[in-house]
């Protein structure tokens, strides 16, 4: 059975860097390979996962459609086929699986850019479809979302096991979560928990944050410190995954794994 692990996030609290300590636990700490899938155009999940990119998601939609477009310019007997006479769902399908960027014990799949002006829901059935088969193959699928979870419901219809929304201790960071935490009552899948989790926190939680959170519908998971070596590495753009077990970052995000699995 695979479990599904959703991050989500209001840009600049640190979500993605989360997202790739909770892969980085998961690979080395259970078994079973595991799926990322970059859900959030803006952000660069392979970057902190030291894995190169050829090819998004939303790319490889794209140029199906352009030759789609093409065909029925054309006019020809197959109006809409793709050449060679390949269906739409095979050709996503082999080209989702070929862009895939394989590590060791977990691989990346990227959404990229969203769709543009038109009627996508054909395309988005037949890419849930291939997701969600491959997907069946990993112990593990970590989510890492934009802050509005539309692709959770555009991209995939398995069920979250956890989904995890990150904020930065400030009061406009956890009213941002407040609402991010509304959206899930409006996706088309189930989330059986959600958690909330305080990134970058030096020293204790002031009593008006913590006030602010109790108030909230979702739990707190736990707070994840600052931590200035994980920073460097952000400034010389190494891959955050290789960083140490023992540094306060990881060492948190993994202490917060062994609570909910």
């Amino acid at each position: 059975m695979t479990t599904t692990i959703a991050l989500a996030g209001k840009g600049g609290v640190g979500k993605t860097t989360i997202a790739a300590m909770v892969i980085k636990y998961l690979a080395q700490a259970q078994p079973g390979a595991v799926l990322a899938i970059d859900a959030d155009p803006s952000s660069n999940l392979n970057m902190v996962l030291g894995l190169d990119l050829d090819w998004t998601v939303g790319e490889i939609r794209e140029d199906m459609l352009s030759q789609v477009k093409q065909s029925l310019t054309a006019g020809g007997a197959a109006m809409g086929a793709l050449s060679g006479g390949m269906s739409k769902h095979d050709y996503l399908d082999h080209h989702i699986r070929s862009s895939l960027a394989e590590g060791a014990r977990f691989d990346l799949i990227a959404m990229g850019r969203g769709e543009g002006p038109g009627c996508y829901c054909a395309v988005n059935h037949n890419l849930r479809e291939v997701i969600d088969a491959m997907s069946k193959n990993y112990a593990y699928v970590v989510i890492d979302n934009e802050a509005g979870m539309e692709h959770l419901s555009r991209r995939t219809t398995r069920d979250v096991q956890h989904l995890l929304i990150v904020t930065d201790p400030t009061q406009r960071g956890i009213v941002a979560a407040e609402r991010i935490a509304g959206f899930r009552q409006e996706l088309d899948i189930r989330i059986e928990n959600s958690y909330l989790i305080l990134n970058d926190m030096t020293g204790a939680v002031p009593t008006p944050l913590l006030a602010r959170i109790q108030q909230l519908d979702i739990p707190l998971l736990g707070v994840v410190p600052h931590d200035e070596t994980a920073k460097e590495f952000e400034f010389n753009a190494r891959p955050l995954v290789e960083l140490s077990e023992e540094t306060p970052l990881y060492q948190a995000v993994a202490g917060l794994m062994q609570k909910i699995l």
